[in-house]
């Protein structure tokens, strides 16, 4: 806890030495006419960049493929009945890094088009955003569903844009996350089925046996595991994943 205290101390020392060795504001407000305008103080700096990193979490959980494939990997342990195994850090690290290798391209062109301009002072605060937006909606669009795109614009009350290129953040965010739920459910639907066939038979046999009292999943369940492990579950199931995102 010592050690983290410190480490903690230190990443904050380290940026403010850096923000009082470099003056270079970030955060510019643009004037009309396309000048310079005001710049944010270095207080109000730190706290929009830590409001920002308050809402980073939740934009990693609902606005990328995390959001599918936490479902569909919680979907398969619930199917093959083995309780907390994997554990739930287990399942949430594989799909960050999975995320992060699908959100690779994204990143790199929103960090070539948005982010390093800003930091070379050759674009506003205002251009980075709308820049960024362009790949991230780009990403947004391939995956939400037109059905859902037209609830929240009915919702809002805005209009339905000429091109779908035109449609705001604050409209495909939602839509985006719907169609995903829906999305995730349907593949763990038909990955709960092969297992729901197993408990079935094993649970006939049993009744026709007439072993009541015993628990059919303590007998079904060496058999799902057996079955999930012979077909190479965990690459089909992250293959498949990952490519439904290409």
């Amino acid at each position: 806890m010592k050690l983290l205290r410190a480490a903690g101390l230190l990443s904050l020392s380290a940026i403010a030495c850096q923000a009082a060795a470099a003056p270079t504001p970030l955060f510019q407000i643009a004037a009309p006419g396309g000048k310079a305008g005001a710049t944010l103080s270095m207080p109000l700096q730190i706290v929009v960049m830590l409001t920002l990193l308050t809402l980073l979490p939740a934009v990693v959980v609902s606005v990328t493929p995390f959001l599918r494939i936490t479902i569909v990997l919680h979907f398969l342990r619930q199917a093959l009945g083995t309780q907390s195994t994997p554990s739930n850090q287990v399942l949430v690290g594989l799909a960050l890094f999975l995320t992060i290798l699908i959100m690779q391209p994204v990143g790199m062109e929103l960090y070539e088009k948005a982010w390093a301009p800003l930091e070379n002072n050759q674009i506003t605060l205002s251009q980075a955003l709308d820049e960024g937006a362009k790949p991230m909606r780009t990403f947004l669009l391939r995956f939400a569903r037109e059905k859902d795109i037209a609830l929240f614009l009915e919702i809002s009350k805005t209009p339905a844009p000429r091109k779908a290129a035109d449609l705001d953040l604050k409209i495909l965010f939602p839509a985006y996350i719907l169609s995903e739920l829906k999305t995730g459910f349907q593949i763990g639907a038909v990955l709960f089925l092969p297992f729901l066939v197993i408990d079935l038979v094993i649970a006939s046999v049993l009744l026709s046996v007439g072993m009541v009292q015993l628990p059919p999943v303590m007998i079904s369940a060496p058999f799902k595991i057996l079955l999930f492990v012979l077909v190479d579950g965990w690459n089909l199931t992250v293959g498949s994943l990952v490519k439904s995102f290409y």
